[in-house]
């Protein structure tokens, strides 16, 4: 096939790779604990099938000690072929009824927009989506020989990283391609070069041996929430950066992301602010940013007139590429234990600690990936950071020093909301993704 033809190819497959993603989407494939656990298994059989179908048919459901089973193939090429290696993952967040869904989010929906709404349209079953359709587009047959991991824990604790420590020797490669990212908006391609990493440890306040009555103890005894709130906004400056010492922090070099824009993404109430000091990107990018992300106390439901003895949060911070995780921890530890008021007693319990990664540039493979992005988009890519964190990077790097890198996919940040609410994704920016990769493969062919 020549590069000429792809785009008609391409375009001619779509309707089926649509409506296999819509499949998908309708698989509540939650890999969370306390989430149904034949879903997610379910969903993992109807992958294999689709890439054993699409080309894969050695594809088996690999045997892991734990938790949901990685999908791995190998798709032999034209001998003395490039190796490329394919990433994805099947399973996706949870979608609690709370989050306020407009549209249930296990049925696909396609709304006035044109996007295909659903848990998983973005996030990553459209990955999945564009490694399928790119595979039709040679009719199972590429140009170069091609490995394929697909990943099942992603979303919670992954047993990827341990399944690629002991079998190195399949993760061997010339290129990664790592279709889990986006562009800022749909229609106008990046390259992904650098991820923040992700520390988080929960923190517990204790002042009182049990609960006391606040009108007869309160202005006297210290109350543990109140402790636990005050504790936690020593965590970041009035202007909201991360008040940490010891926790790294730079500025991006690379495409600046407009305010306007991320305002229009983030979907901020009227009259709050930005949070942050820098350029957007220098925030999302090259900057630690802090979080409280779970927090143990009575509801409000079931309060009463008491003085709490104990409260506790997770806290979630976001590294810098270049930074060490442990660390990065070390600093907030040693914060949390040092700050809390009136002499509270601290528990700090440490949870993760996920590695940044800076996405290694410069050589062939990716100055050909961006060529198959200007001929698929019509521009040439810009260059940008993800503020999430793929910790597998890292291992498939220590596995296999001498591969590169491609971060991209369908995952647009100015509409998709992974993650959130009414999570979407743009059937146009997957087809232009599914030419993207194939351009790839058949431009890596032709240079070797």
């Amino acid at each position: 096939m020549t590069a000429s033809s792809l785009p008609d190819k391409v375009k001619a497959l779509m309707p089926g790779v649509i409506e296999d993603l819509k499949e998908l989407i309708s698989i509540p494939s939650v890999s969370f604990p306390g989430h149904p656990e034949e879903p997610v298994h379910r969903m993992a059989q109807r992958t294999l099938e689709l890439f054993q179908e699409a080309g894969f048919t050695d594809a088996k459901l690999a045997e892991v000690p734990w938790g949901y089973p990685p999908i791995y193939g190998e798709l032999p090429g034209p001998a003395g072929a490039p190796t490329v290696l394919l990433y994805a993952h099947y399973d996706v967040q949870p979608a609690p009824e709370s989050q306020g869904w407009t549209s249930e989010p296990f049925t696909p929906t396609v709304k006035e927009d044109g996007r295909i709404h659903g848990r998983g349209a973005a996030d990553d079953k459209s990955g999945l989506a564009t490694h399928l359709g790119m595979l039709r587009a040679f009719d199972g047959a590429p140009p170069v020989t091609l490995r394929l991991i697909v990943e099942g824990m992603e979303e919670t604790e992954s047993n990827l990283e341990e399944f690629v420590e002991a079998h190195p020797d399949l993760f061997q490669c010339d290129l990664f391609v790592i279709c889990d990212m986006g562009n800022l908006v749909s229609g106008e391609p990046v390259v992904t070069t650098a991820l923040r990493g992700d520390v988080s440890c929960i923190v517990t306040v204790s002042t009182l041996e049990h609960p006391l009555h606040s009108g007869v103890f309160g202005g006297a005894a210290p109350d543990a929430m109140m402790a636990l709130a005050r504790l936690l906004s020593s965590l970041v400056d009035d202007a909201g950066d991360v008040a940490i010492e010891g926790v790294t922090g730079g500025t991006w070099e690379g495409a600046v992301q407009s305010e306007e824009d991320f305002r229009a993404s983030a979907d901020l109430l009227p009259g709050v602010s930005l949070i942050g000091t820098g350029t957007v990107s220098d925030r999302l990018w090259a900057k630690p940013s802090i979080n409280a992300i779970g927090v143990d106390t009575v509801s409000v439901a079931n309060a009463s007139n008491v003085i709490h003895p104990q409260a506790a949060a997770k806290i979630s911070m976001r590294i810098v590429p270049g930074t060490n995780p442990e660390a990065e921890l070390d600093a907030l530890v040693r914060h949390l234990e040092t700050h809390a008021p009136w002499g509270a007693q601290v528990e700090v319990k440490r949870i993760k600690a996920a590695p940044p990664f800076r996405v290694p540039t410069g050589g062939p493979a990716e100055s050909i990936a961006r060529e198959a992005l200007a001929e698929a988009f019509g521009s040439a890519p810009s260059e940008v950071g993800s503020g999430g964190s793929i910790p597998l990077l890292q291992t498939l790097h220590e596995a296999c020093p001498s591969a590169e890198f491609v971060l991209w996919g369908p995952e647009d940040m100015a509409l998709s909301r992974i993650h959130a609410s009414d999570e979407s994704v743009d059937p146009a920016e997957v087809e232009r993704m599914v030419l993207t990769q194939a351009l790839l493969l058949e431009k890596l062919a032709q240079r070797d």
